[in-house]
């Protein structure tokens, strides 16, 4: 079980921010509480979330970069763009396989190869 946050970087305000993540909510709770980011700003999900914010489509918190550096100095495992995409994609696997979704787990193993062969041909960089 992890935390994670992304590389992504977006303005917000006077603030560059990204996403931080985990495998289960205690985690990602325990990880806010350590950084200090108020658990009423967590998004995507069904009781803690408020207003706009209970409709994203995954559990997480948008944060700064200043909180990232600490969440990383506590352990967060850093990832890529396609971090949040194949976590969220293996959660549906989880899920599907859990339900004998058969349908739902080979779309979910699908996106996840993806996404996967997407980051291989980004770390490979640009073709001459």
């Amino acid at each position: 079980m992890s935390v994670y946050v992304d590389d992504m970087k977006a303005a917000f305000g006077n603030m560059v921010m990204c996403h931080m993540w985990a495998d289960t909510d205690a985690e990602l709770l325990t990880m806010a509480d350590t950084i200090r980011v108020q658990r009423k700003w967590i998004q995507g999900h069904p009781t803690l979330s408020f207003g706009k914010h209970r409709n994203a489509s995954w559990v997480h918190f948008d944060i700064a970069l200043s909180k990232r550096a600490l969440a990383v100095r506590a352990g967060a495992i850093e990832t890529d763009r396609f971090g949040p995409v194949i976590h969220t994609a293996k959660l549906m696997l989880r899920h599907a396989e859990s339900i004998g979704n058969a349908e739902l787990a080979a779309r979910a193993s699908d996106k996840i190869a993806r996404f996967e062969a997407l980051r291989d041909e980004k770390a490979k960089g640009p073709l001459l």
